[in-house]
């Protein structure tokens, strides 16, 4: 095995582009544009907005999240652009090492390492000279142009089976278009249709546990919802203690079949639907909290929300800057279509249904990502 110093095999890239919006650049990347765990970034904004200074990276860059290290964000990419000082920018004049440093950094090793020696409590900072100090080792050369033939081949077929995954998510949202997206239908306040919508409270940092105990629930983050309404809670679970849970956090206690909504960004417009793997769950304060009454089926809600329909004009009304804020009396005021119960269950059947088939997918990418995660541990971490 070869030893290596970050440092000695990339450096930190700090051009100041002091006029983002007029610059030669149009694509940027904020932290809402990583993926935890990762390794290409896909995702990014355009430059017409920004107003101020920003960081300058190249096609082959290495970008490292360096705020809330417990989110586990670094990617390489492949076309240039700005980002914010949030993002620290890696290069090195290596080849292999570019092609195999979005592995590394996205090995538990690292982010172990990350978040050891970050600085902060509650929102933890990766300092450069923190991330260049960080030594990992690597077998022979050979073994390295075999590493990254396989990784990246591997990364090619998770997003395959990805893809196959939002195209399910895409034919359910057309077919609910297909069928409600008339004017056939009654248009219904979420107040009218929800027997509450609140939202959570952030309790201390001592009071969140990475691990579960006998005594505690799970804590849901914005982090854990998605854009097609699944819960994310496994990819980074946190829990909290029952006293806490019931005691001064009782507000915030959400229930199987509840929908959630992140009222607080960016992004905005993440959803969750609560499912029955505990009897009772907590969100922070960023997640109101959609309960459906007896007119309306939850899962039915919870498409509702997020038909673009629905939810673009909604969360136009967002006001902030750097953090977009939506609020609870918003919400309320929400409006949808209702059609009757018989067809709702329909709808809902067929929701089933295709759940069944991606279910089969993301078995099989979870398998694949076993398998994936396993050699980055045992070759890079």
């Amino acid at each position: 095995m070869i030893k290596y110093r970050m440092g000695d095999v990339v450096k930190e890239i700090s051009i100041r582009e002091n006029n983002p919006a007029s610059s030669k650049y149009d694509k940027f990347v904020g932290l809402e544009h990583y993926e935890a765990g990762e390794v290409l970034i896909r995702n990014f904004g355009r430059t017409t907005m920004l107003n101020s200074a920003m960081k300058v990276f190249q096609a082959g860059d290495i970008l490292v999240a360096r705020r809330n290290v417990y989110l586990r964000r670094a990617s390489i990419v492949n076309f240039s652009g700005l980002t914010s000082g949030d993002s620290i920018v890696l290069r090195s004049e290596n080849p292999r090492m570019t092609k195999l440093l979005p592995f590394i950094l996205n090995s538990d090793r690292f982010w172990d390492y990350a978040d050891q020696h970050a600085d902060g409590t509650m929102s933890k900072r990766l300092s450069p000279k923190t991330l260049m100090q960080y030594e990992f080792t690597l077998p022979s050369l050979d073994e390295q142009d075999r590493l990254i033939e396989l990784l990246w081949a591997m990364d090619r077929t998770k997003q395959s089976y990805k893809q196959l995954i939002s195209a399910t998510d895409e034919l359910v949202k057309s077919q609910f278009i297909e069928w409600f997206g008339s004017n056939e239908y009654p248009l219904v306040k979420a107040a009218d249709v929800c027997d509450f919508i609140t939202k959570g409270t952030t309790p201390p940092a001592s009071d969140i546990l990475k691990e579960p105990q006998a005594d505690t629930v799970p804590y849901v983050k914005v982090y854990n919802l998605s854009f097609n309404g699944e819960m994310l809670f496994r990819e980074e679970p946190q829990y909290i203690k029952i006293d806490v849970h019931q005691g001064k956090l009782a507000r915030s206690i959400v229930y199987p079949d509840d929908v959630l909504m992140n009222i607080v960004g960016p992004p905005l417009g993440k959803f969750a639907y609560v499912t029955d793997e505990y009897p009772e769950w907590n969100i922070n304060q960023a997640i109101a909290i959609f309960r459906a009454k007896e007119k309306i089926l939850p899962r039915f809600l919870l498409y509702s929300l997020m038909q673009p329909g629905v939810l673009r004009p909604f969360l136009e009304q967002a006001v902030g800057v750097r953090q977009l804020n939506l609020n609870l009396e918003q919400c309320r005021n929400l409006e949808f279509p209702l059609p009757p119960i018989n067809m709702q269950e329909e709808f809902v059947a067929f929701v089933n249904q295709s759940d069944k088939s991606k279910l089969e997918i993301e078995q099989t990418l979870s398998r694949l990502t076993t398998t994936y995660k396993r050699i980055i541990t045992e070759y890079l971490g």
